[in-house]
């Protein structure tokens, strides 16, 4: 037979798209030709193909001329996944396999030269759209990527070390059985840093454990020294463990990034960037059609940890504006577009000013009126407004923190958040951060003497409506820490407070 035909997947972002390659052996000189909007990546797999087949013990059919056709041919296909099943195309249009084979299969895989598999990336996300659009089909994978793939397969995936493994498969001298990829570990629960060893800053752990419990975003200002990183690196011991669906879309982020680690499985993400991260490395990016997710969305349901807030450039922290509030990422090129989902809770940490040391009770500030103002500058109000809780820490000196005894556990403190956690998916079905609209009137109704008081507070204050609208979700989750029913003034007053440090 001299065309073979066999599935692919693409990958645009989150989304695999299925792919056709058509492989035809023609007369006439002899070439190698790979059409369909390829990438150079691509391209250069007629070089690896050639040299795996051959180093396998395969016969390359030099001497005729080969096309390889990827369909459709408007979508751009970028990395070598391809490698694998054009090697296997070439085999059955020459004779070599038997084309029936191929049916009901899906391939991606990148050769080595010797024709060892190599992994690649996004293999969760293409596992599930192979199971989804075609739920008969297995998908052949790099051994290397199959633990990974099999995560939203299991039965549908199967996983190889070499060219000749998958040949040998398709030739049925080997059992599917044996190519089958092991479960994931069974992992130890995350060993997350304890909040007992932060002393003293008791609104700072207050103001946590709201965070915590509502999913709430926390800017936490004070001196260097203060205890902000402690308290940051302490919120994913406060959180309980991830459901099965929110950690299969991690997992398939960090894939489609390149950075899945199977020791980190049905854990939650926490992404510490350097404040010299671009905009693009922050939101996502890349060039052609290579789109990958960024810090806010390998961050998705967990948490992202952004320290010294001021110091990223105005360009990085702009761009977090819409993923705050709307939970989502559009990244968009001339030649493709992808959606990144980037639902997670931020917790950003600053000093007072320049130096670190303005309203020190012992150390005199450096900074000009000029300083100070431009350094508070860097932050936008749109910005600020979308941060929930603002908690400014003070410096407790070395000979009081000694004497200060250790505070609640981690395990303590996660026993609340997990129960209040709870009244919200039964009363509302999602998280209080997540209230909107009609919802928001619903489920945090004030009585009439509360509403008055309230909006008595915002004319005085000068609140915007953004600003309001997430004052009342964080007393909706103090109420539910304290297990009211209905939202009380007190609750009201201490969620204003979190948000009257820059005033």
């Amino acid at each position: 037979m001299a065309l073979a035909r066999l599935g692919s997947r693409a990958l645009l972002g989150l989304d695999a798209p299925a792919v056709q390659v058509e492989v035809h052996l023609a007369g006439g000189l002899p070439s190698f030709s790979i059409v369909g909007l390829a990438e150079a990546e691509v391209r250069e797999a007629r070089d690896r193909v050639r040299s795996a087949l051959l180093n396998c013990g395969f016969e390359f059919p030099s001497a005729r001329r080969i096309v390889v056709n990827l369909a459709p041919a408007d979508l751009p296909k970028e990395s070598a996944r391809y490698d694998l099943p054009i090697a296997l195309g070439v085999l059955a249009a020459a004779g070599a396999l038997p084309a029936a084979a191929l049916d009901d299969h899906e391939f991606a895989g990148e050769l080595s030269l010797s024709g060892e598999l190599r992994p690649v990336r996004g293999a969760l996300a293409m596992a599930t759209a192979v199971a989804h659009d075609s739920p008969r089909s297995r998908f052949v994978l790099p051994t290397a990527s199959a633990a990974e793939a099999a995560l939203g397969a299991p039965a549908r995936v199967l996983g190889a070390a070499d060219l000749s493994q998958v040949v040998a498969y398709l030739c049925g001298r080997q059992d599917a059985a044996a190519l089958q990829p092991a479960p994931p570990p069974l992992l130890p629960q995350a060993c997350w840093p304890e909040l007992a060893d932060v002393r003293g800053q008791l609104a700072a752990r207050r103001a946590l454990e709201i965070a915590a419990a509502g999913g709430h975003h926390l800017l936490l200002r004070g001196p260097p020294g203060c205890g902000k990183s402690m308290l940051a690196h302490r919120l994913p011991g406060l959180l309980p463990p991830p459901t099965p669906d929110e950690a299969l879309g991690s997992a398939a982020l960090l894939g489609v990034a390149g950075q899945f680690d199977a020791t980190q499985w049905m854990r939650r993400a926490f992404r510490n960037p350097h404040h010299g991260a671009s905009a693009a490395a922050l939101i996502g990016g890349g060039s052609g059609a290579q789109l990958r997710p960024g810090e806010v969305s390998l961050a998705h349901g967990g948490v992202l940890f952004l320290d010294e807030l001021p110091e990223f450039s105005r360009d990085a922290l702009e761009s977090l504006r819409e993923p705050l509030e709307r939970g989502h990422v559009v990244v968009a090129r001339a030649r493709a577009r992808a959606t990144f989902p980037a639902r997670f809770q931020m917790v950003a940490a600053m000093n007072p000013c320049p130096c670190g040391w303005y309203g020190h009770p012992r150390r005199a500030c450096g900074c000009s009126s000029a300083q100070l103002a431009r350094y508070r500058a860097r932050l936008s109000g749109p910005l600020l407004d979308r941060i929930d809780l603002q908690v400014d820490l003070i410096d407790v000196a070395a000979d009081a923190l000694l004497r200060l005894p250790a505070g609640e556990t981690s395990a303590t403190v996660a026993g609340r958040v997990a129960a209040a956690r709870q009244r919200q998916f039964a009363r509302q079905g999602v998280l209080n951060a997540r209230l909107d609209g009609a919802a928001l009137d619903v489920h945090v109704g004030l009585d009439r003497s509360c509403a008055q008081w309230f909006c008595s507070a915002l004319e005085r204050l000068g609140w915007s409506a953004r600003a309001a609208h997430r004052t009342l979700r964080v007393a909706r989750s103090i109420a539910d820490l304290a297990a009211e029913a209905q939202l009380s003034r007190a609750a009201l007053a201490e969620a204003m407070q979190y948000r009257l440090g820059d005033e």
